[in-house]
């Protein structure tokens, strides 16, 4: 059972793939750094501080006691915070799609032109042809 793990664990293709996701996941913080201290920011600017996370449908409010204490909390449906993800989805998936754009043009670019296809060659008939008629000449 070791054996047949450690054939398994150690192909290319796991260590590719185990790989990609440590790098993936890397490159998920830098991403969600950009989208939270870059992009954020500025859209919360030009919305003048507008805070979809505090957005929320009040089902039932919240019972406090004479203390102020909770006594019962409240029941929202939190539907800024479920705008948000989708906006914050959205500006992750065009940064990854630019990302994946540019590396591909570059690549693109580093490729080598493939080789042209060799001319064309007489047919097999053509061929045979010809080593008949050879063959004539040297019987004649």
């Amino acid at each position: 059972m070791w054996k047949e793990f450690k054939e398994f664990a150690f192909k290319g293709n796991v260590l590719d793939m185990s790989i990609g996701v440590i790098i993936g996941g890397a490159f998920g913080k830098i991403v969600t750094s950009l989208v939270n201290d870059i992009i954020m920011p500025f859209f919360g600017f030009i919305t003048a501080g507008t805070d979809f996370t505090s957005l929320k449908l009040v089902l039932s409010p919240a019972v406090l006691d004479a203390a102020g204490e909770v006594l019962k909390p409240e029941a929202a449906i939190m539907y800024g915070n479920f705008i948000q993800n989708i906006f914050d989805f959205f500006i992750v998936a065009f940064c990854i799609f630019f990302f994946v754009q540019q590396i591909s043009k570059r690549r693109k670019k580093n490729e080598e032109p493939a080789p042209e296809p060799a001319p064309a060659g007489p047919t097999t008939e053509e061929l045979l042809a010809e080593i008949r008629d050879l063959l004539k000449q040297q019987n004649n």
